[in-house]
């Protein structure tokens, strides 16, 4: 893992007397962190150096910077959503200390001229670390060695209609993207809907009198999904590429990546808050709030997904942060309203919540939020863990505090959530990137954005997997 743009640096800091909490269970220990880079865990460490700044974490829990390997920031070329500015503050101040962003920009991530243009813009603004996806289509098959190389994070691979209206890549395209994935060992992430049904059934749904925000369902129904990750797995088992399947959202899609988890095909599972949280009925409530690709589906499947993240079907948690304006995600019209909700600065608050009241296990958190992305896109264990030699990246929170989302709170252009009002168990204290407070208690202590370009570890063997 390296950065072309900026040399790495990193901050003296000395945290005291937290839980770390770790897939594996909780240890009390000290954290010693010098030029961003963990030294030493241990028990009563001392620095009497002035230059360390010292965190008493008594009574507080410590997590590994959270890694959201699904944020859509819309810059370049789509400011007038939002920027990366306001992206990564609000990824900070909500624990989240890598981001990887998605090439759906204006222009797209196509070419190594395309990829350089969005990673000198993230240079400049980005508060926090970042890793960029270039996109899969017909026309730059022949890019993508030099994509990797140059360091795209992975590629993004659009099977259905979605923000930008990018074209779906054929099965050709897709094999030999998942040959080239086996043999220098990048993830290919995938928006698994199966583009053809899904404008069949949205013309006959429009051609209805009828319509409404449940109507989403009908046009893309689980079959969607689980039609496109059968037809994944089917490649990726047989080149033996990897592929890690986006927003999952339903029970159809849980039961079709069990199957081929136990033949041991390289395919990874992530999904986001809102399917966990809402169900079909809410729309009722929440309306266009809560539109999103795939969409919210009814009480089933939602259960079906809590219990796939309890049983370790689900490999990680990303918040799909998708920024629109108030014309576009209110639009009145169900079919025409923008899909899409700001989640980067929610993610972590809303399962730490879900943790804390033992909907899920709290232990779950630092493996889907950071160790396994981390071992999946290559760049563990500098990333995704605690432990010496890892990078400093970490998040304190005080589980006896209250976080309450409001709107003056979000960091966005324009904050529309669903989540607004909501009262959640636990709050962020600090994120810490690379041994530098970045974020406390809810705002941003940075003065200028610090973020770093994550690449994989290029040319060499993944040793690490998550299974």
């Amino acid at each position: 893992m390296h950065d072309k743009n900026k040399k790495v640096l990193g901050g003296n800091l000395l945290i005291k007397n937290g839980i770390i909490v770790y897939p594996e269970g909780f240890i009390k220990a000290d954290i010693l962190i010098e030029e961003g880079i963990i030294k030493v865990l241990g028990r009563d460490l001392i620095k009497s150096d002035p230059s360390y700044e010292v965190i008493d974490a008594t009574n507080k829990l410590i997590f590994p910077g959270i890694i959201d390997e699904h944020v859509h920031f819309r810059e370049p070329g789509l400011e007038y959503k939002d920027n990366i500015e306001n992206g990564s503050k609000a990824a900070a101040i909500g624990g989240v200390t890598t981001v990887f962003d998605m090439p759906n920009t204006v222009p797209p991530v196509t070419d190594p001229s395309t990829f350089k243009q969005k990673a000198d813009i993230f240079s400049l603004k980005s508060y926090v670390d970042y890793g960029l996806y270039a996109v899969l289509l017909d026309s730059n098959l022949h890019e993508i060695p030099s994509l990797i190389k140059m360091g795209a994070i992975g590629l993004k691979c659009f099977l259905g209609p979605t923000t930008g209206n990018l074209p779906s890549p054929n099965i050709r395209t897709i094999y030999e993207a998942m040959e080239l994935s086996a043999k220098i060992g990048f993830p290919i992430a995938f928006h698994a809907e199966e583009r053809e049904i899904i404008e069949l059934l949205y013309e006959r749904t429009k051609a209805l009198k009828e319509v409404n925000l449940r109507s989403i369902i009908n046009i893309r129904p689980p079959i969607t999904e689980e039609l496109a990750i059968r037809k994944i797995a089917l490649i990726a088992r047989h080149t033996g590429g990897k592929a890690i399947i986006l927003h999952i959202s339903s029970r159809n899609a849980i039961d079709a990546l069990k199957e081929e988890k136990l033949n041991g095909t390289k395919i990874y599972a992530e999904t986001c808050p809102h399917y966990l949280l809402f169900q079909a009925e809410d729309y009722q409530e929440y309306g266009s709030l809560i539109k999103v690709y795939p969409p919210i589906r009814e009480r089933h499947h939602r259960e079906a997904l809590i219990n796939a993240i309890k049983i370790g079907l689900i490999d990680t948690l990303g918040s799909d942060h998708a920024p629109h304006t108030v014309e576009e995600k209110m639009n009145p019209d169900p079919l025409a309203s923008a899909a899409g909700i700001i989640g980067v600065q929610t993610l972590f608050p809303l399962m730490l919540d879900m943790a804390l009241k033992e909907i899920i296990p709290l232990t779950k958190l630092p493996l889907l939020l950071s160790r396994n992305p981390a071992k999946i896109f290559g760049i563990y264990p500098k990333k995704g863990e605690i432990q010496v030699g890892s990078y400093g990246d970490i998040v304190i929170i005080d589980p006896n505090k209250e976080t309450v989302i409001s709107r003056e709170n979000l960091v966005a252009k324009y904050p529309i959530s669903p989540y607004i009002g909501w009262k959640l168990k636990g709050k962020i204290i600090y994120t810490i990137i690379r041994g530098e407070i970045i974020a406390y208690n809810g705002e941003i202590i940075s003065k200028r954005p610090k973020g770093i370009l994550i690449t994989r570890k290029i040319g060499e063997e993944e040793s690490h997997d998550i299974r």
